[in-house]
């Protein structure tokens, strides 16, 4: 059977920013894991779009996630063999996997025979294949990308990072240079948004402190202390809030919002007052403690003439 060829490989900026941030802070040469996934995207037939499409849908594969491996725990052995036990669903974190890269320093920008190596093996490992999405057709994608990371060979006065994309080509063998687009806002990434699809949930973030207090049942003695600071510092919140309990923010959210949000206006307004108030008593005590000052110096001046020091 014929490999699925790729048309190109996607990256976020920021994605492609974190990545050359952690290569580029790491004291030695560093390799990973490439997570993502392969979509089949439509080409936009925008008639007022200046770049020309073709009719054809295009394999597009997106790098969303990144897994860096310390040299002494990498998931291959000096020969280049994949160790499938360190690429089990757990160990992954059940993400899609789609390759791998290699990070290192003043060496040519094309692979190695270890990278060719790994990339095959990692290419042929079983059960590591994911489905494409938006396919007419059940087909899976084996992990065939490798991203290959290098600096200039010689000294430059700023930082410069060189980067390219290949798939392997289990049938020939041999890897395919691939084009890579860095997605952004505009007409020709309107099929990357059309088909995106979230990794995750809104997390649910409990800002009441009484609640994260009573999950640790299982408290020592060493943070005793610091349940009694928590408990001390809810009691001042409370104090502050009026009544207004910090669990009845969740009912901001959603269709009866507007029913809450008059208690939570009418709150704002009388700590507005309590600030002002105590801005008065700020500029009131400056202005004693000013006059003190300048009590004590005339009374140093008055020691001083009476003592014949000046």
């Amino acid at each position: 059977m014929d490999d699925l060829v790729l048309h190109k490989l996607a990256i976020s900026g920021p994605a492609l920013s974190s990545m050359i941030q952690r290569l580029s802070s790491s004291p030695a040469d560093v390799d990973g894991l490439l997570f993502g996934h392969v979509t089949y995207i439509a080409p936009s037939t925008l008639s007022d779009e200046s770049a020309q499409s073709s009719s054809d849908s295009q394999l597009v594969a997106t790098i969303s996630g990144f897994l860096c491996f310390p040299s002494l725990l990498s998931f291959y052995d000096s020969l280049g063999r994949v160790d499938s036990s360190r690429l089990s669903p757990t160990h992954l974190n059940h993400k899609p996997l789609i390759g791998w890269f290699s990070s290192r320093r003043k060496t040519p920008l094309r692979p190695s025979m270890r990278e060719f190596s790994v990339t095959r093996s990692l290419s042929s490992t079983p059960n590591l294949s994911l489905p494409i999405q938006n396919a007419d057709f059940n087909s899976l994608f084996a992990p065939s990308i490798f991203l290959l990371f290098t600096t200039p060979l010689h000294d430059q006065c700023i930082q410069t990072n060189q980067y390219r994309a290949f798939q392997f080509r289990s049938s020939k063998p041999s890897f395919n240079p691939l084009s890579i687009d860095i997605v952004n806002i505009g007409p020709a990434f309107r099929g990357h948004y059309g088909s995106f699809s979230p990794n995750s949930t809104l997390p649910f973030l409990n800002c009441d402190l009484r609640n994260l207090t009573a999950m640790n049942e299982d408290r020592n003695e060493e943070n005793v202390t610091g349940t009694k600071e928590t408990e001390k510092d809810q009691a001042l919140l409370d104090t502050c809030a009026e009544g207004m309990q910090v669990g009845r923010l969740s009912l901001l959210i959603g269709p009866g919002a507007t029913n809450y949000t008059a208690g939570l206006e009418d709150l704002y307004g009388k700590m507005l007052s309590k600030i002002e108030s105590l801005a008065r008593l700020v500029e009131t005590s400056s202005a004693k403690v000013l006059e003190q000052e300048n009590l004590n110096r005339k009374l140093r001046y008055k020691v001083a003439r009476s003592t014949g020091v000046e």
